[in-house]
């Protein structure tokens, strides 16, 4: 069971578009709602390649309990943290030409009380989980030292944990030494404060995080591929892809399949990346099932090309 932490979850609602023009009355021609959020997303591709996930996630209003209610419709068991504000609503613009605008809202402000119960309740649904897939964005009233607090909680009860954030919340998560991080080239570059332009450049960035706790760097580069850095090996790997269609949860949808491979190794960074790479061919924010996937499109080597130029540079 992969049991997934979500402390910011949201209800997106998703809408193609042929083009995005300011100040115009533009048509949509497709929309989805979704229920979202990193974790919430890492449990949809879980249980959508037939496995089970329990996602734990503070829920309010009228946004959360229909998020309850389309997790539940697609097989997911749901642990809801009853929180007094309303859970936040999403939008996201999908082009025709694969450009994503995102409007994402801040979501509700916790109190200490709540978070307290969030804690307990990652706690007690840990006990059967393989791994605790801890991702998002942290709502207003969790300091930056929370996810630190709850990997080394987790830890404590002998559980391992993959943390998908940014910023200051994964800076003071890395001392807890988290067994693995996802982040992306975006991510990678704000965490050590230097631009990315190649692979190489990704790879010492990837380095450096371990050095400063993680045991496994699990970073996406877009475009590019990933790359997987643990104390047994690095690796790199891409695969082709013939039509993108929406990048929302591509990432979410990666770590799934990593966690569902065993979370280690070349086997688990060719599942990441098929994943991934199916993520992107499907509309809005589904998650791709077995019968989306195509392994024969991946290739992963020990051989990592330093000197390869970044399709999207991150300055």
């Amino acid at each position: 069971m992969i049991l997934t932490v979500t402390p910011n979850p949201s209800l997106d609602r998703t809408y193609e578009v042929p083009a995005l023009e300011r100040g115009e009355v533009i048509r949509a021609t497709g929309e989805r709602m979704d229920p979202g959020g990193k974790g919430v997303n890492v449990s949809r591709a879980v249980t959508a390649a037939g496995r089970r996930s329990v996602a734990v996630l503070p829920l309010g209003g009228a946004p959360g309990a229909l998020i309850a209610e389309l997790l539940d419709a697609q097989g997911i068991e749901v642990v809801p943290v009853p929180v007094a504000g309303a859970t936040r609503s999403n939008i996201a613009l999908a082009e025709a030409d694969g450009v994503l605008t995102k409007i994402n809202a801040p979501g509700p402000l916790l109190s200490e009380e709540e978070r307290e119960l969030l804690f307990d309740t990652v706690r007690r649904q840990s006990r059967d989980a393989d791994w605790i897939a801890c991702c998002g964005s942290l709502p207003r009233g969790l300091a930056p030292s929370w996810y630190a607090d709850l990997v080394a909680r987790a830890h404590a009860e002998g559980a391992r944990i993959a943390l998908d954030t940014s910023g200051p919340a994964l800076l003071e998560a890395l001392r807890e030494r988290p067994d693995v991080v996802k982040p992306n080239a975006e991510e990678l570059a704000q965490a050590v404060g230097r631009p990315l332009a190649t692979v190489g450049d990704a790879l010492k960035a990837a380095e450096e995080l371990r050095e400063r706790g993680a045991r496994a760097v699990l970073a996406s580069l877009g475009a590019d591929g990933q790359l997987l850095v643990e104390g047994a090996g690095t690796w790199f790997g891409s695969a082709r892809v013939d039509a993108v269609r929406s990048n929302v949860g591509a990432g979410d949808s990666s770590l799934a399949g990593f966690l569902i491979a065993g979370g280690s190794g070349p086997r688990a960074l060719a599942s990441a990346i098929a994943h991934g790479a199916a993520a992107v061919g499907l509309p809005g924010s589904v998650m791709p099932a077995p019968a989306d996937l195509n392994p024969a499109a991946v290739t992963v080597t020990d051989r990592v090309p330093l000197d390869r130029e970044l399709t999207e540079p991150v300055s």
